[in-house]
């Protein structure tokens, strides 16, 4: 029985990490289909990916050019959904807007694959920063593909 049948990835505004992990972690293999999307914990309204973002996505053979914004909602919270925080700053905005046994749910992407260091935000750097962190993601979600479809493999 598989463990999760839905992941997110949960960063600021939906715009740039998010979405380029979602993208990232979509083009691999799973063993087991997974319901993989991106949310943000401020998101006053729909926006597109950012430009930076998606032409670093598109450099790698990948786009998130139909991506829209999406706010994290109390209904998230379910039982079989593993939610990923791209930063700690993330994590703590939704211990304050959901509250700290939601935050507990709420799992570091580079600690649940167990590294240290986190993902540096690119916001309103240089498009090589952007796909510094593309880079980043990606190693992570390699990591995170491995971990699950093990995972899978033991349940």
């Amino acid at each position: 029985m598989k463990q999760f049948d839905r992941l997110i990835f949960v960063s600021s505004g939906d715009t740039a990490l998010g979405p380029m992990a979602e993208a990232i972690l979509q083009s691999k293999f799973l063993l087991e289909e997974l319901s993989i999307t991106s949310k943000g914990v401020v998101v006053l309204f729909p926006e597109p990916i950012n430009p930076k973002a998606e032409a670093i996505l598109v450099r790698n053979g990948l786009t998130m050019k139909d991506h829209m914004s999406d706010p994290l909602v109390e209904e998230d919270f379910q039982e079989r959904t593993l939610m990923l925080a791209l930063q700690e700053e993330v994590r703590q905005k939704v211990a304050s807007e959901f509250g700290e046994k939601r935050s507990e749910q709420v799992r570091m992407l580079h600690e649940y694959v167990g590294e240290s260091r986190g993902i540096i935000n690119p916001y309103g750097g240089s498009l090589a920063d952007y796909g510094q962190c593309f880079a980043e993601l990606e190693a992570l979600i390699a990591k995170l593909v491995v971990q699950l479809n093990e995972e899978e493999l033991l349940c």
